[in-house]
C-alpha cells in the first residue's frame, strides 16, 4: 500500500521541485493543496504519512489578510502533538515554528541568493549531514523565528541564528530552499521580480548565473538530504 503525502503550496512555481520524484521513489502518493483554494486542515491532511508545507511570500503574522494560515498552523499543531512528520520549507518552517509556540518576525533584511549555512553538532548528525561538505544553499526569505522549545537547532548563518531545526516525530523546518529545481529558476525570477528589484536590489542575471554554476552541487546535496530524511521516516 502506498504511503500518503500532502503538500501545501502557496505559489504555483514554489512546488515540490526535486523532492517530487524522491517521494514517488519512496512509495508516496502525493496530493497537492493550493492555499486559498483548497481545504488545508481536514482528516486526510491530519492523518497523512507526511505533510509538506512549502514556501511563499507572505508572513506567518499576516493571518488577518490570509486566514488560511490559521488552518495550516492548526494542522501542524495537531500533527506535532501526535508526533506525525511535517517537513516545512521557508514559510513552511516559519509556520511550524509558530505552531510550536515560537516567535516569528521580520529579520530586517531580505536575503535572496546562494550562500553557505553552518551546521551545528546536531545538524552534522541529522539528515542535513551532506551540507557539511557542500554548504551552499538557496536563500529566499525576509522573516526569521526563535528556536521552538524542545527543538534542536541544526543550522545557522552569521545573521540568522536558526536556519534549520528538528522536532520529535519527524518534524523538520528548513529556512532555505533545498527543494528548488534550479533548472526552473526563471519562474522564481519572474514571479518575484518586484521583490528582487524593490527589496533586495538584486539582478536576475546574477542569480541565474549563480544557479547555472551551482546547480549540480546544490541539487545533488538537496537530493541527499531529502533521501536521508525520508529514509529516517521509514525506519
Amino acid at each position: 500500500m502506498k504511503k500518503s503525502a500532502v503538500a501545501m503550496r502557496h505559489l504555483a512555481f514554489e512546488d515540490l521541485g526535486i523532492l517530487e520524484p524522491l517521494l514517488r521513489a519512496h512509495g508516496y502518493a502525493t496530493t497537492l493543496r493550493d492555499a486559498g483554494l483548497d481545504a488545508l486542515d481536514d482528516p486526510s491532511a491530519r492523518e497523512a504519512d507526511l505533510l509538506i508545507v512549502l514556501g511563499g511570500p507572505i508572513g506567518v503574522y499576516d493571518q488577518e489578510d490570509y486566514p488560511f494560515l490559521a488552518d495550516e498552523i492548526r494542522l501542524i499543531e495537531h500533527r506535532a502533538a501526535r508526533q506525525k512528520p511535517v517537513l516545512g520549507i521557508c514559510l513552511g518552517a516559519q509556520l511550524i515554528a509558530q505552531a510550536l509556540g515560537a516567535r516569528v518576525y521580520p529579520s530586517g533584511k531580505t536575503r535572496i541568493g546562494f550562500a553557505p549555512i553552518e551546521l551545528t553538532a546536531a545538524g552534522r548528525n541529522s539528515a542535513l549531514a551532506p551540507l557539511a561538505k557542500h554548504p551552499e544553499v538557496l536563500h529566499w526569505h525576509g522573516d526569521t523565528f526563535d528556536l521552538p522549545d524542545g527543538a534542536d537547532r541544526l543550522a545557522r548563518t552569521e545573521e540568522i541564528a536558526t536556519q534549520a531545526f528538528a522536532f520529535p516525530g519527524g518534524v523538520l523546518g528548513l529556512q532555505f530552499h533545498l527543494e528548488a529545481n534550479l533548472g526552473r529558476l526563471d519562474q522564481w525570477l519572474i514571479g518575484h521580480t518586484l521583490e528582487l528589484r524593490q527589496k533586495a536590489g538584486l539582478s536576475p542575471r546574477e542569480l541565474r548565473k549563480d544557479s547555472i554554476r551551482l546547480r549540480s552541487t546544490v541539487e545533488t546535496t538537496g537530493h541527499a538530504v531529502f533521501e536521508a530524511y525520508l529514509n529516517a521516516l521509514n525506519r
